[in-house]
């Protein structure tokens, strides 16, 4: 084994480096064990009915996770990196390539949305979602779900497609930057089953390449919040314990 000479030495590169790496580790961390939190989840469970307990819930982790993966990353991002700007780390409009993120998010969705329809009716899945267990769903609650899937999937693509993905773009270059981006990714995918582990590691590398190609983070954002709705409210129309009260 090589014998390293520790060296203390702490330079702006490094920041660079590890501080968007620190950032999704943390935050998402932090998100998911609050998430996680049987002690919070009880708390909804004690004061309300099941139905209401559960919409307020899962509500209340969706928008969580919004403020600790999208806003709070992003203010000390912006602190500590103060030469990288939010339109640098993908949350702009770009003239020049709005055709191809308009292409990109139609194909993408024609795909996935079949493909998602057929696996959200498996067993499986509806063991999962909707991540809203409420036995009789009203309009309101459908739209509270929807919403709370796009604030959520805004911070969570924000933190992986633009904290993470475009400083170390600039530091290690594009494939180091997607091989660390993926790792991740699939990781926290690691605790919903093998299945979204494993369909995490193509679908992170294709969103990568196409945050890279557009300059934006809305091909990444726009694709996941149509596989999410996709996913729940087909599950709710197939679940046998629920049912939509119109």
């Amino acid at each position: 084994m090589t014998h390293f000479t520790i060296d203390w030495t702490w330079t702006a590169l490094d920041l660079k480096i590890c501080l968007p790496i620190l950032l999704t580790l943390v935050f998402f961390s932090i998100y998911w064990f609050t998430s996680k939190s049987e002690k919070i989840k009880s708390k909804f469970y004690n004061k309300y009915d099941y139905d209401q307990a559960s919409l307020k819930h899962i509500f209340f982790t969706k928008y969580f996770g919004f403020f600790f993966m999208g806003i709070f990353p992003t203010f000390i991002c912006l602190i500590f990196l103060p030469e990288i700007t939010l339109a640098d780390l993908g949350l702009t409009l770009i003239y020049e390539t709005s055709l191809f993120s308009l292409f990109w998010i139609f194909v993408l969705s024609a795909i996935i949305v079949p493909l998602t329809y057929l696996s959200a009716k498996k067993p499986k899945n509806l063991a999962n979602y909707p991540q809203i267990r409420a036995k009789v769903w009203s309009k309101k609650m459908v739209f509270i779900n929807a919403l709370g899937w796009f604030l959520y999937l805004f911070g969570y693509e924000f933190l992986f497609r633009g904290i993470l993905l475009i400083p170390l773009i600039e530091t290690l270059g594009m494939w180091p930057a997607i091989a660390i981006n993926i790792a991740l990714y699939s990781a926290t995918h690691i605790p919903k089953g093998l299945d979204e582990t494993i369909g995490a590691i193509p679908l992170g590398f294709a969103l990568c390449l196409l945050t890279i190609s557009s300059g934006t983070i809305w091909i990444a954002f726009i694709v996941h919040v149509v596989i999410a709705w996709t996913n729940t409210f087909t599950a709710l129309k197939f679940h046998p314990d629920m049912q939509f009260q119109k």
